[in-house]
């Protein structure tokens, strides 16, 4: 979600990509659903697993609760944890509740970074 928030809003001026330590196999149906609520389609969209490389030319990491210091590869790049819930297996309003709050962090983070 954070992914597809950022890169849509963006509107070019920053690029996201979007990796875990732990990935899906697929995107939750319920949350492709939600981000269509956004004008946002990403059923397209593929769990990646966050490579160590992938990190080479990045500014800043956030992560949505992985636990840098235990899984992620990301301890040499500037990060921020912003400790979400995983919304699997979460209703629609809480998935929702989580979108949105990704959405308002996505939005601090432009203004920061553009």
């Amino acid at each position: 979600m954070a992914e597809a928030l950022l890169n849509a809003m963006a509107r070019g001026k920053a690029l996201a990509i979007s990796a875990g330590t732990m990935p899906a196999e697929r995107v939750d149906p319920t949350v492709v659903e939600l981000m269509k609520e956004e004008g946002i389609d990403i059923s397209d969209s593929k769990p990646r697993h966050l490579m160590a490389d992938m990190l080479e030319d990045v500014d800043r990491v956030i992560t949505m609760g992985c636990g840098v210091e235990e899984a992620c590869p990301a301890v040499r790049v500037p990060s921020e944890d912003w400790g979400l819930p995983d919304p699997r297996g979460k209703s629609k309003e809480e998935i929702r509740k989580i979108r949105d709050e990704i959405k308002e962090r996505v939005a601090k983070l432009l203004q920061e970074i553009v």
